[in-house]
Order: structure tokens, then sequence, then C-alpha cells
């Protein structure tokens, strides 16, 4: 875990990349004159002071720049841009729109994106919260935490530190892994049993982005803690760090679903609206967050695991 004895200078960016999703305009600092904010034409390569943004004013300048021409140039319709400095939120604001057929602006505070496999984070996390409970043992073969099989093709075991360096040998496989029929959703252990990719090299040898490896720490988390993983994420990182614009549900609760932008593809010169995606592999890409509830989650890991006096882990 990182700790924050530095001055740290984060930049948390949220986009769909084929789809453009801003907020209604709510920074959560002050705003610069309006006069600054005004700046689309080239952005220079790094905000003007060589040693380290200190003023907001020069970075919601720099972020302009770089922001209308990467939208304009990318066809994204809305993003949402967080900064965090010296274990605060520095600098937070939205570009573009949410929602493209109303012109509703992107918030940073409340419009929600899909974050993808960021949502491995939270998995992770809730990993170690485990770990530190002596509840889980990162070394020990996966098999025993879960009530189906993965076959022994090699004679080491698949841990969960395998599972948390990308090495534990699986073969990535995309079978169901993504939906927008909500009659094709999977639960989650269901899909893990009846989806097993093959072991095509012995594990801890050789690293592999693995969806699979990552959904399976998830069920661990629901196996051992004896919740849902969806209800252990929200009562142990959600609600003490306060995310509130943050969930793993799919679809989305009801509660929320106002505050999501709206994805699309771009062709033939217009947004093309498309359907909420299911990720039948939750723990490994379920997440939708505001910039400023991912500002509170990175402020939380490099204060070690600590954010507005709540702790999600141990130092």
């Amino acid at each position: 875990m990182m700790t924050s004895h530095r001055s740290l200078l984060l930049l948390s960016l949220l986009a769909s990349p084929l789809a453009a999703q801003p907020t209604s305009i709510r920074p959560l600092v002050p705003s610069p004159p309006k006069k600054e904010q005004q700046v689309f034409g080239p952005a220079p390569a790094v905000p003007a002071s060589a040693r380290g943004v200190r003023d907001r004013g020069e970075l919601a300048a720099f972020l302009d720049g770089v922001m209308a021409a990467n939208l304009r140039d990318k066809h994204v319709a809305g993003a949402t841009v967080a900064v965090v400095k010296d274990g605060a939120l520095f600098y937070a604001n939205g570009y573009g729109y949410s929602d493209v057929a109303h012109r509703a602006p992107v918030n940073p505070e409340r419009t929600l994106f899909r974050i993808g496999s960021t949502s491995k984070l939270f998995t992770w996390t809730a990993v170690m919260q485990l770990v530190e409970q002596g509840k889980l043992d990162l070394d020990a073969d996966v098999n025993r935490y879960i009530d189906f099989k993965i076959p022994a093709t090699y004679p080491q075991p698949i841990t969960l530190r395998h599972i948390m360096t990308h090495t534990p040998g699986f073969e990535e496989d995309g079978r169901d892994l993504i939906t927008d029929d909500t009659t094709k959703m999977i639960p989650l252990g269901r899909w893990l049993a009846t989806h097993i990719p093959g072991r095509v090299r012995p594990p801890g040898t050789y690293s592999s982005y693995s969806n699979y490896a990552t959904a399976l720490a998830g069920y661990i988390v629901q196996r051992t803690s004896g919740v849902p993983f969806d209800d252990y994420v929200e009562q142990h990182i959600l609600t003490p760090l306060g995310m509130t614009e943050t969930t793993t549900r799919q679809p989305l609760p009801p509660r929320l679903r106002a505050d999501m932008s709206q994805g699309y593809t771009w062709g033939d010169g217009s947004y093309k609206p498309q359907k909420f995606e299911i990720v039948n592999a939750a723990p490994a890409g379920s997440v939708a967050s505001s910039a400023a509830d991912m500002a509170k989650f990175m402020i939380a890991h490099l204060n070690d695991g600590a954010f507005n006096g709540q702790r999600i882990l141990a130092e």
C-alpha cells in the first residue's frame, strides 16, 4: 500500500471510451473566474508551473484545454476529472454531457460512470480486509474457499496471491462475460462454476490478465464473509468512506439510475445510445461511481487505509 508522506497529485478521469457521459458541472472547490475556464485552444503539454500545480485556476485552465480537445477529437460525449493532493480533494469538474439528447451536463459529485476494471481494486480491498482478520490466507489453495473445484491441472495450486498478481495461469475466456440483456444475468457462483477456463500455465510463472480470476476472488469474499459480494462492498468499503454515489449492483439501484451517464458509440456523425451493460464477472468490472467518490477511495488508499476518520484497512 502506498503511503502519503510526500506531496502527491493524482488524477482520476472517468469516461466511457465509447460513451460520452457528462454531469451537471458542480465543482467541489470554488470555481475559478469564468474567463479562465474558457480555454479551448491547444493546451500546453504540462501545467505552467514546473514545480507542480499549486493553483486551482492554473489546473482548471490546463484541464479545460486538454478535455475539450480530447472530447472533440475522440467523440466522447462527457467525462469527469478529480484530482487529489496531499490527502485531500484538490479539484473536480465535469466536461460535456451525461445525456446528449437532454444536454445534461456532467456533475463530478453525482454523475456515475462505469469504471471497468478499476472495479478490481474494490475486490482486492475486500480480500485484504479478510486477510487482515485472519479469515483468508493469500497462499492457500483457492479450492479451500469455494463450493466447486478448480481442476488440479498442475501440481501447484492456485492461490489468492497468484490471482492478485494475474499469474494463476488461466486461459482468458470471454464467454458470457458481458450482456445488455438482464434475462441473461448469471449468479456469480453459477457463472464461475460453469465457466472455469483452462489452466494453460503453472501458477506463478507468467503474468496474464484474468477477469475470471478476479471474479473468483470476489466469490471467495462472498463465501468467507457469509454475505453477498455487493452487500459486503457496500457495508465495509462504500459506507465507511461515504461513497453514496457508488455501487457494484447490476442493474443500478433505483436511487442512482437518474445519475447514471448514458453510454454511446459514435457513427455516421452522431452519438448512438447504448444499453446498460451487465458484467457477469461482477467483481472484475461492475462498479459505477462518481469522480468525487473515487477521490475518497484514492485518498483512503494513499492515506494508509483511512479517510475522514474511517478506516477500511489497517496501516
